[in-house]
């Protein structure tokens, strides 16, 4: 079996990408199975422990408090609220919980410590825990791994390119930098993008060429579909094709053969067929549950029913690595160092987020 490679070219990456498609679904299909159960596939509960009101301006996101898409916020949700629906996704077959803060950043405090708790109790229940939180620090990444954390994600969304027509208020750097954060404790990486932004297929080349290229690769890396929501910057955009999604799904497995492609956001956009094309293309992962985050996702009914049709099995967890300990608060290593990071805020102007900003303003009045 050959080694995974750290030296893609967008160029190369292209050649793949472009390749008859046929050709394409067998090669990805091939390294699928050298290197995975292609009848097994993860199912994930993504909970928005945190919802609305983010200060970044995210032009898919309709969680940015500049934009009015009338999504309900909500403050940081209990632990025991947490514990009750990591047990409803356990029941219904889920290994991973992911837990969603509508953060720019992680901040010590009262709120993050109630998070480090969460992550402790969903580990005790034996399920993998995630959390998407923005961006940390090494020291805030070092809590979570204490508590027991799986997973962290911090997506790239885009290529460097394209990112700065997307996002003015945090630089790509920055989430790198928090990559390499989680990268020195023992918490898995998990980053990916979202396809129909508007980008070039050169663009979602280079988005994979920043994935690929870290060493070692993310063990996860979700590929969304852009849901368009009504008051986004985005709102105005065509759903990307089912082809597109899996020319992205198999392209992914075969420049990063050990990583879990997960079958993200835009599910309700596909028919069982061209999930099952996903599936077979290299997807080994969705996210379960009628919401993900705050767009429409299929009911876990719905994808029992396509599992069963397919032949497919939920995947047990810790089944990529060992489930990890669990540190007391009382018996921490590392406490709290009240740190004031500069994230970098790029100048630059985005129109179409300053006009969805005005129109967001004009509707609230």
């Amino acid at each position: 079996m050959d080694e995974t490679r750290h030296n893609w070219t967008k160029e190369a990456i292209l050649e793949i990408y472009n390749k008859p498609l046929m050709e394409l679904l067998y090669e990805a299909a091939t390294i699928h199975r050298l290197r995975h159960d292609p009848n097994t596939v993860q199912v994930s509960t993504l909970v928005s422990i945190k919802t609305g009101g983010c200060s970044e301006d995210c032009g898919y996101c309709p969680q940015a408090a500049r934009y009015h898409t009338n999504i309900e916020g909500n403050a940081l949700m209990s632990v025991q609220q947490v514990k009750a629906q990591a047990l409803r996704a356990k029941a219904s077959g889920s290994s991973r919980v992911c837990m969603g803060a509508a953060w720019r950043n992680v901040k010590d405090g009262k709120a993050f410590d109630q998070v480090l708790e969460m992550v402790r109790t969903i580990n005790k229940l034996d399920m993998e825990v995630c959390c998407t939180l923005g961006m940390i620090t090494e020291n805030q990444a070092k809590r979570l791994a204490e508590a027991g954390l799986y997973a962290y994600n911090h997506n790239l969304d885009t290529s460097e390119d394209y990112y700065k027509e997307v996002i003015s208020t945090r630089g790509y750097q920055d989430r790198l930098d928090t990559i390499g954060n989680v990268r020195k404790t023992n918490v898995t990486v998990c980053s990916g993008g979202i396809i129909g932004m508007g980008e070039t297929v050169e663009d979602r080349a280079g988005m994979l060429v920043a994935l690929s290229t870290l060493n070692p690769q993310p063990e996860s890396t979700p590929i969304n579909a852009l849901v368009a929501v009504e008051g986004t910057p985005l709102e105005d955009q065509k759903p990307v094709s089912i082809w597109d999604m899996v020319r992205m799904v198999a392209t992914t497995r075969i420049v990063m053969p050990e990583t879990q492609v997960r079958l993200s956001a835009g599910r309700t956009q596909m028919s069982r067929e061209g999930q099952a094309l996903c599936f077979f293309a290299g997807a080994n992962s969705i996210f379960a549950g009628d919401t993900l985050l705050t767009t429409p996702n299929p009911d876990i009914n719905e994808d029992m029913d396509m599992f069963k049709l397919l032949g497919l099995t939920p995947q047990k967890p810790f089944i990529k690595k060992g489930q990890p300990e669990t540190v007391e608060a009382s018996q921490s290593q590392y406490q709290a160092l009240e740190e004031k990071p500069k994230w970098t805020r790029p100048k630059h102007v985005i129109e179409r987020n300053e006009l969805a900003k005005e129109k967001g303003k004009s509707l609230k009045l």
